[in-house]
């Protein structure tokens, strides 16, 4: 059955296939003591599905096995963080269709080829990111990657640029063997962070995480961060960018064809201006969304007073009088910035 299901997902796109048990992951404990130190910030979905995610019974009563799955996201994109002074980043995995999407419509196919393999009394259940299950664990444990030093998965075949998904089953399934740490002393995702966030090897506080700053974060971006920010705008794939395994990353089929080339380096001036209808229309099946225009406009209002000049200050003068507080406090801030880099560089003439 496995070769049967594994041959089913590649023949589906994905671009790797593993199997593990639906025992308990081994960090517990540790995702216990994370939870407890509060590094998830305002994720607190993660606090109240706890108790799922450390035990796959309650996800799903019964449950014997783990299918975890993953599709490259690698497009060959050498994108560097700064490609003109008023250009945002998005990160890598947002420039496409909005993976939960296209991923998901696979997830269902292969979730009842599975159900099908052993008559009417198998039940499964898929998941994209979304589900109670800590996914790296059960992928690390099925050999698909392994966790490095930014806690990502990293695949030996693939690269950081991978999406995760996982199918946990009824169905019992012959576990392949787990994957090694392969980070050894390499620490660069750690050096390469902006914003400190990799406290220690394996250890993440999310509150400090540029991603979680622009995307999980709903309220104001904390003043003594933004400047680390720079123009990134969703995301940041700073830590998987450095990590040296990405040699061997291979660009994926899968996704390549839902790829938004007009986000790899939106105009800042031009995204500041969208009213919600633009923002909605500009974003209509992209990751992004999630953010809604407050969210995203504050970003940007954060990127222009990193690296924008005086051309920027007409957009976030109207942006500063904007009707939601959040992008207003934001372009305030950003004014000020600007203006202070102005008065820096003006030479008084003797």
């Amino acid at each position: 059955m496995k070769a049967a299901i594994r041959q089913r997902a590649l023949e589906l796109g994905f671009d790797d296939c593993r199997f593990t048990t639906a025992a308990a992951p081994a960090s517990t404990k540790q995702f216990e003591e994370w939870l407890a130190e509060n590094n998830h910030g305002e994720m607190a979905w993660l606090e109240r599905n706890a108790p799922k995610r450390v035990d796959p019974q309650k996800v799903l009563p019964g449950a014997r096995s783990v299918i975890t799955l993953a599709a490259s996201y690698q497009t060959g994109d050498r994108q560097s963080s700064i490609v003109n002074r008023q250009s945002g980043v998005v990160a890598r995995y947002a420039r496409f269709a909005d993976y939960h999407d296209v991923l998901g419509e696979r997830l269902k196919s292969l979730t009842e080829f599975v159900n099908q393999l052993n008559g009417t009394e198998t039940r499964s259940l898929w998941y994209v990111d979304t589900g109670p299950m800590l996914e790296r664990d059960f992928a690390q444990r099925a050999g698909l990657g392994f966790v490095g030093k930014h806690t990502n998965l990293i695949s030996r075949h693939l690269g950081n640029w991978i999406f995760l998904s996982e199918i946990i089953t009824t169905l019992e399934l012959e576990p392949d063997a787990p994957e090694k740490n392969h980070c050894g002393k390499c620490s660069r995702c750690i050096a390469a962070c902006p914003t400190n966030a990799i406290t220690a090897p394996f250890q993440l506080d999310a509150r400090r995480c540029i991603s979680y700053l622009t995307i999980e974060l709903k309220g104001a971006i904390p003043v003594e961060l933004r400047p680390a920010i720079g123009n990134r705008i969703y995301g940041c794939d700073d830590c998987l960018a450095a990590c040296p395994w990405n040699r061997f990353a291979q660009e994926g089929a899968l996704m390549k064809v839902h790829v938004k080339k007009e986000l790899n380096s939106p105009d800042l001036i031009e995204l500041l201006q969208l009213d919600d209808a633009g923002f909605k229309s500009r974003f209509a099946g992209s990751p992004i969304l999630r953010t809604k225009r407050r969210g995203l406009l504050r970003n940007v209002c954060v990127a222009l007073g990193n690296t924008g000049d005086a051309s920027a200050l007409p957009a976030l003068e109207k942006a500063a009088h904007d009707a939601e507080p959040l992008i207003a406090e934001h372009a305030h801030w950003a004014i000020g910035q600007i203006t202070a880099n102005l008065h820096q560089t003006i030479k008084p003439t003797i």
